[in-house]
């Protein structure tokens, strides 16, 4: 199995997915060597073999290299990608002396990054590829073409692979319409929120300043995720413009890092909501500040122009969360105590927030109804279809 991130070092939610998809993989008996392109100490996981590919460590190779949402940078003549020493150059390479050396049933490859490493992988072993899908480039760009660049090399690898995999029925729908790829070839395996106990613990909160705030009566609107395009966020910016007017003890909580950072920071002052908005910064998704940000939260709001999933709503409802959502994601097929909302209407998101904010029982509704379906939302049935495709390849491969 080939990936660019695993918990603790993971950018977004695909490490998340990868991490909790390979934990129950395994209890079923699957045997898997997990490539990273860094080095790191993974020797707490005791359910895969995790392999690095190279001795750069996590930091140094985000920063050199950037990530699987960092598509729109790559490929140009500044950026190291389209060198010989690049990341996913050294990953391929390395890929190809492993499988040469070992003996593998199956080459499963999450996102473009590892698509090259997959398919040299197939080349030297004759082995099934098959690629898991959690974000195209058209979904990183705002349902928008993208980067050519990362377009062809996934093009290629969805007409090269064996099998295809993908996190929702939008995003299937997506591979099919941009990409000209088969119905048949693909299958759908929807994520899902593994709950952890501890996350709950009433321990002190870190946000002191927030906790204040709600001290004195006022309610908090999280989002957390990235700064990008994809996520939608001017449009939930200007959702919170009406909130605040009718609302005005409402505090905007935005947590998270990207390359919209500053344009939302300005959009905020140019709507005069700026003493409404609080920006965190990236945090990470395993740590305490990461986890008060939903503890502390009165509803979470996920406005992505195209998600092909989307994680972090289960998250808040594991909190006792409220969520709204916008209709255009993946976790809107499989969750359906919640509000939805199309991305684009300002007037109908800030309308759903006002009316979570001012009514309790609606509120405390949402959140019980939410975390009793969240109950329901496990990795069981995805595994299941994911068996399914390896047996499936196998079969016809031995064919």
């Amino acid at each position: 199995m080939l990936g660019w991130e695993l918990p603790p070092h993971h950018v977004g939610g695909m490490g998340v997915a990868c991490e909790q998809l390979c934990i129950n993989l395994a209890k079923s008996g699957v045997d898997i060597e997990f490539v990273l392109p860094f080095d790191a100490d993974f020797s707490n996981i005791d359910y895969m073999k995790v392999i690095s590919a190279s001795s750069s460590g996590p930091n140094q190779l985000f920063r050199d290299f950037g990530n699987i949402y960092s598509s729109s940078k790559m490929g140009t003549k500044n950026n190291n990608l389209s060198a010989n020493t690049s990341a996913d150059v050294i990953l391929s390479n390395y890929v190809k002396e492993l499988v040469s050396l070992g003996e593998y049933d199956l080459i499963h490859a999450h996102d473009w990054l590892t698509f090259r490493a997959g398919l040299a992988a197939k080349q030297v072993s004759g082995k099934p590829l098959i690629l898991h899908v959690h974000a195209t480039e058209f979904d990183r760009a705002g349902r928008n073409y993208g980067n050519p660049f990362v377009r062809e090399i996934e093009y290629i690898g969805f007409q090269l692979a064996d099998r295809i995999i993908a996190v929702s029925q939008a995003t299937k729908q997506t591979i099919i319409d941009q990409y000209g790829i088969s119905e048949s070839k693909i299958d759908v395996a929807h994520n899902a929120y593994h709950f952890d106990p501890y996350t709950r613990l009433d321990t002190d909160n870190v946000y002191k300043y927030i906790k204040l705030l709600k001290n004195n009566g006022y309610q908090i609107v999280l989002s957390a995720g990235r700064l990008t395009i994809q996520k939608g966020l001017t449009h939930l910016m200007r959702a919170a413009k009406q909130v605040v007017s009718v609302r005005p003890k409402t505090i905007f909580l935005f947590v998270g890092s990207g390359d919209q950072y500053n344009e939302l920071t300005q959009l905020s002052a140019e709507l005069e909501i700026a003493q409404n908005v609080i920006m965190v910064g990236q945090l990470n998704g395993t740590g305490q500040p990461w986890r008060d940000s939903f503890r502390i939260a009165d509803v979470f709001v996920m406005p992505s122009v195209s998600e092909p999933f989307g994680l972090t709503p289960l998250e808040a409802l594991s909190f006792g969360v409220p969520v709204i959502i916008s209709k255009q994601s993946g976790v809107s097929e499989v969750l359906n105590n919640c509000l939805k909302v199309d991305f684009w209407d300002e007037n109908e998101m800030a309308n759903k927030l006002i009316a979570v904010l001012r009514d309790l029982p609606l509120k405390n509704l949402l959140a019980e109804n939410g975390m009793n379906e969240l109950k329901n939302i496990t990795w069981k049935n995805s595994v299941e279809t994911i068996l399914n495709v390896y047996k499936n390849n196998l079969i016809g491969k031995s064919a």
